[in-house]
């Protein structure tokens, strides 16, 4: 058996990032940015009002100064004249401030009658005048590689980009295997279960950035999987989830290595998930996770989307780990580092992190209910309540 960082290494050796395309600005929101976005100009490309008011020179402008109103400026409407000594232009928030301008007195600081304005007693001293590039100036970039949020977009439509390229989306074929499992909506029979794994690992990448394809269940020949295998032929990754263990009936090594699967590795210490493989089969990459439910989950958690990021060209490496305060004393680990489902609650400080007392790997439901996979290394002598732990939130 192999560690789980030698496991995630050889993943991630085989999951090299994709060729990237071109995408329309409106379709990128979560999309991985592969090349930095320049502006093609200034924000504002114009010094510009930022309040509703009068702009003048504000060389002479205290309280009780009269303008005469000469013109009227408003966003997307440019006055194209000369404010000169002692006139003004009534302007609109967003609108350029004209040659002669320097300073916009608020409408509040002002009475106007008919083409005249008196200034107030009280002026407020701000100028309110946006400066040219005063957002970004022409060359300003956002950097890649970078995730996509909703403010990347709105920063690349400020710089005139109507399209990025962005990492292309890994095609995940997903197989389940086993003569027990039925879709969810069929009607089991007594000695069979309902496929759930392929549904938490199809949310899980997709969440990610990946588009994942169920295909059919594969039954426990070799004929079955081999023509499921055939229909995953232009994924970029096959993720089979049962069938890798050692029983008569786990078919994926035998089947996958008569299809040309060079195997990186086999087998890691870890609890749940030690019955993991993965290796390169033709063109795409196979993940092999183990069948139960909550091993499935948890190697999702640590290699598939760890590979899913380096598919999508985002640096890789192993989930980001956090530090917690533990509720409880616990016993010594084995020699197989372990993923506890616990739940977390708020501390002082550092949140404390509670294991749950049922850690089977078929316990879906205590799965569900964690908020964080705590970490125990190989071997760990007994922990006191108190403790620092590391953990994964979920």
């Amino acid at each position: 058996m192999i560690t789980v960082e030698q496991a995630l290494a050889a993943c991630l050796a085989l999951a090299k990032p994709l060729e990237p395309e071109w995408v329309d600005l409106a379709d990128c929101n979560g999309r991985v940015l592969r090349s930095r976005v320049t502006a093609q100009r200034d924000q504002p490309p114009f010094a510009a009002s930022a309040m509703d008011g009068y702009a003048l020179s504000g060389v002479g402008a205290v309280p009780g100064a009269v303008y005469v109103v000469v013109g009227e400026a408003a966003a997307g409407h440019i006055w194209t004249g000369a404010v000169g000594p002692g006139q003004c232009v009534r302007i609109f928030t967003g609108a350029p401030v004209p040659q002669g301008a320097d300073r916009i007195i608020i409408q509040e600081d002002v009475i106007r009658d008919g083409d005249q304005i008196t200034l107030g007693d009280t002026l407020d001293l701000a100028n309110y005048v946006r400066p040219s590039g005063g957002d970004f100036a022409k060359g300003s970039t956002i950097s890649a590689p970078r995730r996509l949020r909703p403010t990347d977009l709105a920063l690349a439509a400020a710089m005139n980009q109507p399209r990025l390229q962005v990492g292309r989306k890994p095609i995940v074929a997903l197989i389940a295997t086993g003569d027990e499992l039925v879709q969810p909506g069929e009607t089991p029979r007594p000695d069979q279960i309902i496929a759930s794994n392929t549904y938490g690992l199809k949310a899980m990448i997709e969440a990610e950035g990946g588009l994942a394809r169920v295909l059919p269940i594969a039954k426990d020949t070799v004929e079955s999987l081999s023509g499921i295998l055939s229909l995953a032929q232009d994924a970029d990754l096959i993720v089979t989830i049962g069938g890798a263990s050692v029983g008569d009936h786990d078919l994926v090594a035998q089947v996958a290595g008569s299809l040309g699967l060079e195997r990186a590795f086999y087998k890691i210490a870890m609890r749940p998930g030690k019955p993991l493989m993965a290796g390169r089969l033709g063109q795409a990459q196979l993940l092999g996770l183990p069948g139960n439910p909550v091993s499935s989950m948890v190697c999702g958690h640590l290699f598939l989307v760890p590979m899913i990021h380096a598919y999508l060209g985002l640096p890789t490496g192993p989930r980001a780990t956090k530090q917690a305060i533990l509720a409880e004393d616990l016993g010594p680990n084995g020699p197989r580092q372990h993923y506890m489902r616990a739940e977390l609650s708020i501390g002082d400080g550092l949140p404390v992190v509670t294991p749950f007392e049922r850690q089977d790997s078929s316990l879906i439901s205590v799965l569900a209910g964690a908020d964080a996979l705590m970490i125990r290394p190989a071997n760990q002598a007994a922990l006191s309540a108190g403790a620092l732990v590391d953990i994964i939130p979920l």
